[in-house]
């Protein structure tokens, strides 16, 4: 038999994806959400699920993860984003190697389908793109990074076959309108972490991330798809430096939220 099962689900203003999530982990033996203090009906939609809610202010993904996750009420933490879902058979899976699961494992990566304007893309290296999201409630901890951060444990990651579906892009405008807040987090993320403006990053890197992307990692094989996303990845780390270079220029500790 297998241990219980909390999900750990983060929301802000989700209502028009949120049912989609919910219900491909609603099996699980808890749903604990905490919500940013949304204003669209996203928490009507997770009543009717039976979740539990909580609110707390947004600071950034990692240390609202890290003050929610201690309030799951089982040992194993399944952590899924609104814009994410289970495959069909991952219940099963999951079940099954947790219900022989020994104490050296203290995590499970699942790998992510990444879905690009309605297709899911293999190249660009946005694929298997592992994440850490099953785990021992007491031992995982996300990184106190300012944007993408992930679980760490002190023991053994183990890998899953079952895929995490992610509508990464769902149209360019949600992708422009993410832009500005990401970039802003990275620079934000490269200050705390030492790192100095250059010329040659802004000039250079971007166009080197989109090469890499795009030729090395076979992101032509993906037709136009392939080019959205390289130029997109390529213009992120442009305004990500352009950033750095605002926030030294002007003598911020950090951009404003």
């Amino acid at each position: 038999m297998r241990p219980p099962i909390s999900i750990l689900l983060p929301t802000f203003n989700s209502a028009a994806t949120v049912r989609d999530t919910l219900e491909s982990v609603k099996w699980a033996d808890e749903i604990l959400v905490v919500d940013s203090f949304s204003t669209d009906g996203t928490l009507a939609i997770c009543r009717e699920y039976g979740t539990r809610i909580i609110q707390h202010e947004y600071i950034n993904s990692a240390r609202q993860k890290n003050w929610a996750a201690p309030q799951c009420r089982n040992e194993w933490v399944l952590q899924i984003d609104t814009d994410e879902t289970l495959e069909p058979d991952a219940r099963e899976e999951i079940e099954l190697v947790l219900a022989s699961v020994t104490e050296r494992a203290q995590a499970f990566r699942f790998p992510r389908k990444n879905h690009v304007l309605g297709r899911w893309m293999r190249h660009c290296g946005i694929y298997p793109d592992y994440q850490t999201r099953l785990f021992r409630r007491d031992h995982g901890r996300w990184l106190e990074r300012e944007v993408h951060a992930h679980i760490v444990v002190p023991g053994e990651v183990r890998t899953l076959k079952c895929h995490i579906m992610h509508q990464g892009m769902p149209n360019i405008s949600k992708q422009i309108r993410n832009l500005d807040r990401y970039t802003r987090y990275e620079a934000d993320e490269m200050r705390k972490q030492g790192i100095r403006f250059g010329w040659s990053r802004l000039l250079v890197r971007p166009w080197l991330v989109f090469l890499h992307r795009y030729v090395w990692l076979k992101g032509f094989l993906e037709g136009w798809r392939g080019l959205i996303v390289c130029a997109y990845l390529g213009i992120y780390d442009f305004l990500a430096q352009a950033k750095l270079w605002e926030l030294e220029e002007l003598g911020l500790e950090q951009s404003p939220r």
